[in-house]
C-alpha cells in the first residue's frame, strides 16, 4: 500500500500545515462527517461530528497566535485497503513552553477510512504526556 501511505502522509502534512496557519477549511478537509476527536482540553467525552470538530478549533487558533508551534517531528502510517492508522509526534507549544520543556511532544493518533476512493480521518486523538510525575 505504498501509494495509500503517500496519500495519507500528504493529507496529514497538509492538515498540520493548515492547523499551524489557522486555516479552518484546510483543517476540516478530509475529515468524515462523523469524526470523533479526543483532545487535550475538555470535553472529556470527546468531540463528535464535523460541526463540533469545527467549533473546537477557534480556541486553539487563539492560543496559537501567541507564537505557538505545531510541527510534525515524526509520522508513521499503516494502510490497508480501506482502513489505516497513523501516529505522530509534534512540537506543539509556545516559545516559553518549548523552552521550559523542550522534549515534550504532542502525541497524535489518527484512524482513517477510504470513502469514495479517498482517505478521510474518522478518529483523531491528541494527548500530552503527564509531566507532573517522574519518568
Amino acid at each position: 500500500m505504498p501509494h495509500d501511505e503517500e496519500q495519507i502522509r500528504t493529507l496529514i502534512e497538509d492538515w498540520a500545515a493548515a492547523v499551524h496557519a489557522a486555516e479552518l477549511e484546510g483543517v476540516l478537509a478530509h475529515h468524515s462527517d462523523d469524526i470523533v476527536m479526543f483532545d487535550v482540553p475538555p470535553p472529556f467525552e470527546g468531540v463528535r461530528g464535523i460541526d463540533a470538530y469545527r467549533a473546537s478549533w477557534p480556541p486553539f487558533f487563539a492560543w496559537q497566535r501567541q507564537g505557538a508551534s505545531f510541527e510534525i517531528v515524526s509520522l508513521d502510517i499503516t494502510a490497508g485497503d480501506d482502513v489505516a492508522y497513523a501516529h505522530a509526534l509534534l512540537r506543539c507549544g509556545t516559545p516559553r513552553e518549548l523552552a521550559e520543556q523542550p522534549d515534550v511532544r504532542l502525541r497524535l493518533t489518527l484512524g482513517l477510512r477510504k470513502e469514495r476512493g479517498g482517505w478521510v480521518v474518522a478518529h483523531e486523538h491528541h494527548s500530552f504526556p503527564d509531566t507532573s510525575v517522574g519518568t
